[in-house]
């Protein structure tokens, strides 16, 4: 497949408006990359200065070595897939998926073998006479990949391909994406709002905000070692719970109402913080029952083998709980819970806050 560099990638509209600011990744050969953020962060807009839909304002876009920045479209040998799907309405499965063969006045044999290996690939096979109204969203989405896979292009391109499918058909399709790029070990890149997508799909993690790249990382690295409260925030469901002007001084973080006990290792990570607020970040599944903090409960959602139980501690600081298996709490009940696992952000720059790594 391909090697990808995206550097330096500005995108400033003529309206003087900044969609993206200062963008650098290399894409392994292979690789599945997920950018990932909320509406307006600038990941589409990255994915189609990739794809050569947008100019790209400054920097360079490398292709195995290769400049590509200035390079049309239709050259960059990229495939993309749409989340409305991009079908034509009028020809059947098999003549949307060798469209772009049948433009290029390949030879129909070639042709013919592309589409069927495609079809069988993405259980397309009895569906090749039939008309893309006649299919599922699911079908039709599977359709737009088999058009992109014919192509055998260099980087595959997936801008929020599942948004306009139902959560179990998200579920499915977002599983299919996955064997196929393990089948096709293609390098992709693939955008989303979705952090579940994210989570799942993607070897490596690219969080935007504001145009800005806020971490690159692995799913795990995002989830276990956010670099700001963005990040912590964004990455994880529900939300991370944080509490803002905690202050640290004789061995816990006091503020909001209540205090919290640190163990020595979380002490030595804030030593440099004695005295100091700081903002205080704790999962809901690392909070846990039995323990000295008092909450006051106002629900809670049965999920089958989890609980979400919401409330307030201390001074009105929301709090939500994630916890094993179906507990019963009521609006005014007064649960007993501890904090395991914590994350601490600096007041200032709500960047994380950890121990140097020798």
């Amino acid at each position: 497949m391909a090697e990808l560099k995206l550097q330096h990638l500005d995108k400033i509209y003529d309206n003087k408006v900044q969609a993206v600011y200062d963008f650098n990744m290399d894409v392994a050969d292979g690789e599945l990359i997920v950018l990932v953020g909320p509406s307006g962060c600038g990941k589409s807009t990255t994915l189609r200065m990739v794809a050569g839909l947008e100019d790209i304002s400054a920097g360079h876009l490398l292709l195995d070595g290769r400049d590509i920045t200035q390079t049309p479209a239709k050259d960059r040998d990229m495939a993309m897939v749409f989340q409305n799907y991009a079908l034509y309405g009028h020809m059947t499965i098999y003549e949307n998926m060798a469209f772009s063969l049948t433009l290029r006045k390949e030879d129909p044999n070639v042709i013919h073998k592309k589409v069927l290996a495609a079809a069988e690939i993405l259980g397309l096979t009895s569906q090749l006479n039939k008309k893309p109204a006649q299919l599922s969203g699911g079908q039709r989405q599977r359709v737009a990949m088999g058009r992109s896979i014919v192509r055998n292009p260099k980087v595959f391109l997936f801008d929020e391909p599942l948004s306009n499918l139902d959560a179990k058909l998200r579920g499915a399709t977002r599983r299919e994406i996955l064997l196929l790029h393990k089948r096709l070990k293609a390098t992709m890149l693939y955008v989303t709002h979705d952090q579940t997508e994210a989570l799942t799909l993607a070897d490596r993690i690219v969080c935007m905000s504001m145009g800005h790249v806020q971490q690159i990382g692995t799913p795990l690295e995002l989830y276990d070692k956010p670099a700001n409260t963005f990040v912590a925030g964004f990455i994880g469901l529900p939300p991370m719970n944080f509490y803002n002007g905690m202050g640290f001084e004789d061995g816990k973080l006091k503020g909001n109402g209540f205090e919290v006990e640190l163990s020595d290792e979380e002490k030595d990570t804030l030593k440099d913080y004695y005295g100091k607020e700081i903002i205080l970040g704790v999962r809901p599944e690392d909070v846990s029952a039995d323990g000295n903090l008092q909450i006051r409960v106002t629900n809670n959602e049965n999920l089958g083998m989890n609980t979400l139980v919401h409330g307030y501690i201390g001074d009105n600081s929301h709090i939500v709980a994630k916890l094993r298996g179906w507990e019963e709490y009521h609006n005014g009940d007064t649960a007993a819970m501890k904090f395991g696992r914590k994350h601490f952000f600096d007041k200032d720059t709500t960047n994380a806050i950890r121990k140097e790594e020798k």
